[in-house]
Order: structure tokens, then sequence, then C-alpha cells
């Protein structure tokens, strides 16, 4: 009797732990909290967001910070697919949205149901500066030598950009044509599904003129010789580029910095929000980390919390402004 009743005791022991298990939202005892945490990635492999979600998760398992972080594609829309899918997933604590001032400015040109306002904000991550790019055979040699053939020609002229309409690589050539005496609305954009992915062999094969994208998706290509960036977007030189000018230095008054973040579903618990902040702060602080925003050429631009959610209503109405000056919205 006495050894049925240990059985029995047993039994009820290992169903109760099992109910508890399915019931909790963070794994148990041998487990990191943070197992099993997803990235949205809102377009294509080899973009600008495909690499710095990828980049996170690998860093997180490297560091042991999170294992098994899944990272998945769901592109569409300027990303405005992956921003509902983010919003519809609400209370979903285990969920993040890997987006930036492309996602921004494309819900607004595409008049999206929702915006990040519907979001939970959880970090900034990076900043990083646009290029202008062109293929190695190009017969722009210098920043002067295709603002000459723009002006000459505007509509003869093709740039390509790794965003749709409001995304900051079609944001970008609109505000450089201004600066330069172009009319926005004489310029030919073509826009492609992430820098790294569509627009790279439109650039190569010659469809595009010249590109305007993050520098970090171009790097290996810049390298190789295969490439020539003609100007960079930020007040400073970028160390990764050497010797290449910045817009300012070439003598044209711009600087345009992009940058990227990441959100969760609206309705997650305050537990949920802190675990998120405490892993890419965890994230931030090591070394492999700080190894990638030299590598990618990337500017640590690192902010939670309250802080990025001024941040992000700011940058949210600023870009409003700027589509709705283009005549885009």
């Amino acid at each position: 009797m006495r050894g049925r009743t240990r059985a029995l005791s047993g039994l009820l022991a290992a169903v109760l732990s099992l109910l508890v298990g399915a019931c909790d939202t963070w794994p148990g005892p041998g487990h990191t909290a943070d197992d099993g945490l997803r990235i949205l990635v809102p377009n294509t492999p080899g973009g600008g967001y495909d690499t710095t979600a990828r980049t996170v998760a690998r860093v997180l398992e490297e560091t042991g910070t999170a294992s098994d972080t899944e990272v998945f594609n769901l592109p569409g829309a300027g990303g405005t697919v992956g921003l509902q899918r983010t919003v519809d997933e609400r209370g979903n604590g285990r969920l993040a949205l890997q987006m930036g001032l492309g996602v921004l400015g494309a819900a607004h040109v595409q008049g999206a149901k929702v915006t990040v306002a519907r979001t939970t904000p959880i970090a900034r991550l990076i900043e990083e500066p646009e290029a202008v790019v062109v293929r190695k055979d190009s017969p722009y040699r210098t920043l002067a030598d295709l603002v000459t053939g723009w002006r000459k020609n505007p509509g003869g002229v093709t740039v390509g950009g790794g965003s749709s309409l409001g995304g900051p690589d079609h944001l970008l050539p609109m505000a450089l044509a201004g600066a330069v005496g172009i009319q926005p609305k004489r310029v030919r954009y073509a826009a492609y599904d992430g820098g790294g992915g569509e627009l790279l062999p439109a650039l190569l094969d010659g469809r595009v003129d010249f590109a305007t994208s993050g520098i970090g998706e171009f790097l290996d290509q810049i390298a190789a010789g295969q490439l020539r960036v003609l100007a960079v977007t930020s007040d400073r030189p970028v160390a990764a580029l050497p010797g290449v000018p910045t817009l300012k230095a070439a003598g044209i008054d711009l600087v345009f910095d992009n940058w990227r973040g990441i959100v969760a579903p609206p309705g997650i618990s305050s537990a949920d929000r802190k675990r998120w902040i405490e892993v890419l702060t965890a994230l931030h602080t090591s070394r492999q980390w700080k190894a990638e925003l030299t590598r990618h050429g990337w500017t640590d631009a690192f902010t939670t919390g309250g802080a990025f959610a001024t941040y992000l209503a700011r940058q949210d109405k600023a870009v409003a402004e700027l589509v709705g000056h283009l005549g885009l919205d």
C-alpha cells in the first residue's frame, strides 16, 4: 500500500509539474528565461533589418544571453505587413519586430491601418549612415560627376534603394535631389526589397545607375572592388570606409542617418517588456556586439524604455511631415 501511495504521489507530482509548465509563459528550471524568443523581420533575407536581426540572434547565442532565438521573414508593403502582424500578436511577450526608419515611412506612405504607436517600444540599437554607391565601371567617378549628370537629365538617371516609398533609401535621394537643385518629383526611383538582397544584383547588372542604402549591406562588395562609394551621409567620415567623403565634405549641406530598433506587440506584460530590455542590454554591453558594430560600420545608439518611446514618437511625427512635404502621402 505504501509503495502504491508513493507511486500515486509521484504521478500526481509529475502531472502537476506538466500543468504548471504548460501554463508558464517562460521556461522553468534548467532553461534560461529567454529561450524561444522570436524576431520578425519585415523584409526579405539579405536586407538591413535581416542582417541586424540575425546578428542580434547570433550574439545572444554566443554570449549565452538567450538560446534558440528564431529570426523569420514576413516581407510586404515596405514592412507594414510585418508591423500589422506584430500588432495582431497582442500580448505575445516572446515576439519582437526588427524595425526602423523605413517602417515608419512606409506606414505613412502606404496608408497602413496601424502605426508604430500601437506597438510596445523596447530598444533602439544602432544608427547607420547611408551611402551613395555605384558599380566599379560606372562613368560617375566622383559625387560631383553624378550630380552633374543627374542635373542634366534627371529622368535618365535611375537610383535604386533597398526600401519602398517612404523608407530611408527612398527619402535620402529625394532629400539629396532637393539639396542639389533637382525637383524630388523628377527623381526616377526604383524600389527593391532589401539592400543586400534584390538591390545589389540590380546595381551590378546596370538596371540602376546608382544606389542609396546602408553601408553595412555593401561592405563585402566594396572590399572586393565590385562597388565604389561616392559619399556617405553621416556628419563625420566612417571608419569602415577610409577616404570616402561625407556629403558635407563634398559640398552638399545634408546629413542623413538611418536607425534600427526593436518593438514588441501591444499589451505585453511589464515583466515581458523588462525581460526584453534586460536581454538587449546584455547584448549591448558584450564585446561580441561591439565587434559587430565595427564590422558592419554601425554606430551605437542604444536607448531603451521611455527614452526610446519618446524618440520613436518624435521620429514618427518628423517622418510624417517629410512624407507630406514630398507629396508622398
